[in-house]
């Protein structure tokens, strides 16, 4: 594995994601790390297929994506929803679950309906975090948060599965923890943590 290169203060990287929810995350995760941040949304980047089959592997394809069209070191996660109870599905297919439009309302149903009466109510966040450079250098990072399935859907916070999401240690869902409380602890959270000791030593 190579060594994780240092994004130097002051670089501006791109975020490569068109989910609103996951920018203002990464927004809040990265606040006084001293670099910027433009999305790929901003920029009018197209949205690469995410072929790989596994979370690595589609953020690497999304991150590379963006450096080589920017220029710019570019930052992207992919993340997912996996529940025990369907082998870790939906896993890498969390957003497509949802249909064409991402809807998270059906997604849950149907992860709901799906689970029927499985007495195995455990879920789990992954999350692959991966940086690329414009020269197709990567270095990729992976946090999980472990926790239940809940249902019916509880919070008016969060995005994606979080209504129906419980972190271990806590009784309130994903969705009805605050920001500041869920990046604490979220997958996201956990792979930020580590990008950040590796490639941001001084944010």
């Amino acid at each position: 594995m190579s060594t994780p290169r240092i994004l130097p203060p002051g670089t501006e990287i791109v975020l490569a994601s068109h989910n609103r929810g996951k920018l203002t995350e990464f927004a809040q995760l990265l606040q006084g790390s001293g670099v910027s941040i433009v999305s790929a949304a901003d920029l009018g980047l197209p949205e690469p297929d995410e072929t790989a089959d596994s979370f690595a592997g589609n953020a690497a394809i999304k991150a590379l994506a963006a450096a080589l069209a920017t220029g710019k070191p570019a930052l992207s996660d992919d993340s997912g929803f996996c529940v025990g109870a369907l082998n870790g599905d939906p896993g890498i297919y969390s957003a497509r679950w949802g249909g064409p439009q991402r809807d998270f309302n059906m997604a849950m149903q149907r992860v709901h309906d799906e689970v029927g009466t499985a007495t195995d109510r455990s879920a789990w966040f992954v999350c692959a975090l991966s940086l690329a450079w414009p020269d197709g250098h990567v270095d990729t990072f992976k946090g999980r948060c472990d926790g239940t399935l809940s249902w019916p859907p509880r919070g008016d916070h969060g995005h994606g599965y979080d209504p129906i999401f419980q972190p271990e240690g806590e009784t309130r869902t994903f969705a009805e923890m605050d920001g500041a409380e869920k990046n604490d602890i979220s997958h996201r959270a956990r792979a930020l943590a580590l990008f950040r000791a590796a490639c941001l030593p001084t944010g």
